[in-house]
């Protein structure tokens, strides 16, 4: 319990800035005198500092094996002129205490692609960390700080009761120079075409955030984490006042994820395909301004069909929340988790209705069945695994009923350099139509060194042929 005149002071700054009101409700007021325009935001400060952290990665290769490289030396010594030398690759930017058990929330692009992480506290202490969950699509990863006591966590508060105009805090670790603390407000809510993530969906400030403050806290008046600060707009590589972060809905997503143990995080299948709502389609469904999203396909085996969804249907709201876009849309339905309902508004033939939409994961079916591109073959370096809806949506491809396609992709191998890609459908081999990585397996390795691949990326069917 914190002393009398901590709550005293944070009470008081907290009403100057209209963030405490009667019953709970939240009021927001103009500050109407000087000595409450100078109240400071040091209670707010003190409160959550010490559980935003640096973050270290590094990751190294080494260009000898390990033999040829201790042979060196064991003659030479380690540093002289000829010595062979790893390659070294290192990052830095922020993180959050969110547990005390030690989980602390950063941004996927911190740590991706580094296999050694620290992480040094606010009190200058120093603990490695393991890597529990990384979410590209989101951009937020989840560490687990080794033989760690006595942390200090921040709840994550609602971003949903965020409003443009909120005041927020942003603390994290800019240009390496330590814990800094910078000060702003909300400029926009849900932002969706910033490029930044899959899931686009961001909190807008112009709280100062620049290269280092990536997986920093952005904090609201109570003291609460609203956003782990991600990205920032910028031509000159500083703060122009346009900073973004990740919500802190979202965000519980991952960690829960991750405390439940899992590797990955599932999300809801609708098993449909969507678009925006243009001013043309808008007007064509009776609409008086583009909102929504337009069901263009519906998977016959999903979801989507299961509840009586049709081609033409435009999606309105999720859950009462509503949708202007695909980005919107997967957002507000991947909160939904995957178990139960969520109910969609739904704009069919000039009236709304609402359908409810069973939550559940994709299926994956049929089973993976990996197969690796063998020696001598285009396709060596790559993992080819049979098409399924997990898969498909693992890799952000549009569906199809059969199939293989291209799940990994080694750098520098030989697959990557004759030009294939990750989510690479291979539709034929030598005219030879492939519908299993069975298919795949049998035919790689009876070619005799002629290759005539028919490959579809993104909708794009093309044959490529190599060999003589």
């Amino acid at each position: 319990m914190r002393s009398s005149p901590f709550r005293l002071s944070l009470s008081a700054v907290l009403l100057a800035l209209g963030v405490a009101g009667a019953q709970g409700q939240t009021q927001r007021v103009i500050p109407d005198s000087q000595a409450q325009v100078q109240l400071s935001f040091a209670p707010v400060v003190r409160q959550t500092a010490g559980s935003v952290v640096n973050v270290y990665a590094s990751r190294s290769e080494r260009r000898q094996n390990a033999a040829m490289e201790e042979y060196f030396r064991r003659f030479f010594g380690d540093n002289a002129p000829g010595v062979p030398r790893g390659r070294s690759q290192s990052s830095l930017g922020s993180g959050v205490i969110v547990d005390p058990s030690g989980l602390v929330i950063t941004n996927n692009h911190v740590i991706e692609n580094m296999n050694e992480v620290k992480v040094a506290l606010a009190d200058r202490r120093e603990f490695a960390a393991d890597i529990l969950l990384r979410d590209p699509r989101t951009d937020i990863a989840v560490l687990k700080l080794k033989d760690a006591t006595n942390l200090q966590a921040v709840e994550l508060g609602d971003s949903e009761a965020l409003q443009v105009g909120d005041l927020v805090l942003a603390i994290g670790n800019p240009f390496g120079v330590g814990q800094t603390v910078t000060q702003g407000i909300v400029s926009a809510l849900a932002r969706t075409q910033v490029g930044i993530s899959d899931y686009q969906f961001f909190i807008q400030t112009d709280a100062a955030i620049n290269p280092g403050n990536s997986g920093g806290a952005l904090i609201d008046m109570n003291g609460r984490v609203v956003g782990i600060n991600t990205a920032i707009y910028s031509r000159s590589g500083g703060s122009i006042g346009i900073g973004f972060a990740v919500p802190s809905s979202m965000v519980r997503v991952v960690l829960n994820s991750a405390k439940g143990g899992a590797k990955n995080v599932v999300r809801p299948w609708l098993g449909a395909r969507l678009q925006p709502v243009d001013g043309d389609i808008a007007s064509g469904l009776g609409l008086e301004r583009p909102t929504g999203v337009l069901v263009t396909s519906v998977y016959d085996k999903g979801p989507a069909a299961e509840a009586g969804l049709k081609r033409g249907d435009a999606i309105l709201m999720v859950d009462g929340q509503p949708v202007d876009n695909p980005d919107s849309f997967g957002y507000r339905f991947t909160l939904k988790g995957t178990q139960g309902q969520a109910p969609l508004t739904v704009l069919r033939s000039g009236k709304q209705t609402t359908i409810p939409v069973r939550l559940m994961p994709p299926p994956e079916n049929p089973p993976r069945e990996p197969v690796r591109g063998k020696a001598r073959t285009p396709f060596a370096g790559a993992t080819l695994v049979n098409m399924s809806p997990a898969v498909a949506d693992e890799l952000q491809i549009e569906i199809a009923d059969d199939g293989i396609v291209v799940a990994d992709l080694e750098d520098r191998s030989v697959a990557a350099s004759v030009g294939f890609e990750k989510g690479d459908q291979i539709v034929a081999i030598n005219g030879e139509r492939v519908t299993s990585t069975k298919d795949a397996d049998r035919l790689i390795n009876r070619n005799g060194g002629y290759w005539e691949i028919t490959v579809n990326r993104g909708g794009r069917v093309f044959t490529t042929v190599l060999g003589r």
